[in-house]
């Protein structure tokens, strides 16, 4: 029996540690040829030296269990070093069929004490780095196509993030980027289905070096060979779903997972409407309208952090 991703290849970025670890080894249980991507720097927030070795160990894994793979040293921020990932697959594995997005850094402040820096570089690690990897994979998949070829294969899951859809008031930085990447995925996918490619994103709750703080003492083990509720091996399955040939079906749509669990989010609907009663609205009735409305609904409203994300501390 073929396994699922057999006879595919696929890119993940941030692949060396946590969350990214366990897609490139879910890809490669599943079949597909993987270039692990990592810049390595030992930092959360992007600090240190770059180093090759938490890339080459996650490839020497899906190597030692029979899987194909090769690993990749690069900041994908950078334009032409996400040219040369993409072309890196091509080179060998003959074609790219799959992108998984998951790099990203931290650099969390709140919006009146955030530098310009803090600012610049998580947006460019997290949106650019998704733009720039998306750009050629797409390249190369509308490449084959016009070139004649019939059934071309694509599929892109992008990583956004709940502090988009709930806000997350110490990273105005990421829950931007985050929500840029949503509509990245969105633009995307209407651009490329045409071409036989599907793209969607994922808002997964995992615990890694990245969230460690974000989640401490929330859904910890009952025991000590239980999985960890908030482990990546909970993500991960749904990341090979979604590079698969069974969710052809599925395009231009953002996911929760976690833990045993996926919701599918709806895109934003209309609450309420209205009508001006004259040509034009003025002030007065602007205010007769809408006061009273957000008077039921406060501005400042917010769910517990537990609410949010569905989690008990423990």
């Amino acid at each position: 029996m073929s396994l699922p991703l057999e006879g595919l290849s696929a890119i993940v970025t941030g692949a060396g540690r946590g969350l990214g670890r366990a897609e490139a080894l879910e890809l490669a249980r599943l079949g597909a040829a993987v270039v692990v991507n990592d810049y390595g720097q030992p930092g959360r927030d992007g600090s240190g030296e770059a180093s090759a070795t938490p890339a080459e160990e996650v490839a020497a894994e899906i190597t030692a269990a029979g899987g194909r793979a090769v690993a990749h040293l690069g900041d994908v921020s950078d334009f032409e070093t996400a040219r040369g990932l993409v072309d890196l697959a091509v080179a060998e594995f003959g074609k790219l069929d799959i992108l998984v997005n998951n790099a990203g850094i931290l650099r969390d402040r709140m919006v009146f004490s955030m530098s310009e820096d803090e600012w610049d570089s998580v947006v460019r690690v997290h949106l650019k780095g998704h733009f720039n990897t998306t750009h050629f994979a797409a390249v190369h998949w509308r490449g084959r196509s016009k070139a004649g070829e019939s059934g071309v294969y694509g599929r892109i899951v992008n990583t956004s993030s709940e502090a988009f859809l709930a806000g997350s008031a110490g990273q105005p930085n990421y829950a931007a980027a985050k929500g840029g990447i949503v509509g990245l995925t969105t633009s995307s996918a209407l651009a490329l289905a045409r071409y036989g490619v599907t793209v969607n994103a994922i808002c997964p709750r995992a615990r890694t070096r990245m969230t460690e703080d974000v989640f401490a003492g929330f859904a910890e083990p009952a025991a000590e060979d239980e999985l960890d509720p908030l482990s990546p091996e909970h993500v991960a399955p749904l990341v090979g779903y979604l590079a698969s040939p069974a969710a052809a079906g599925v395009n231009g749509q953002l996911l929760v997972v976690h833990g045993g669990m996926v919701a599918v989010v709806e895109r934003p609907r209309v609450a309420a409407k209205f009508d001006t009663a004259k040509e034009v609205f003025g002030f007065e009735e602007l205010d007769g309208l809408l006061t009273p409305y957000f008077a039921e609904r406060p501005l400042g409203e917010t769910f517990a952090a537990s609410e949010v994300l569905g989690l008990k501390k423990g």
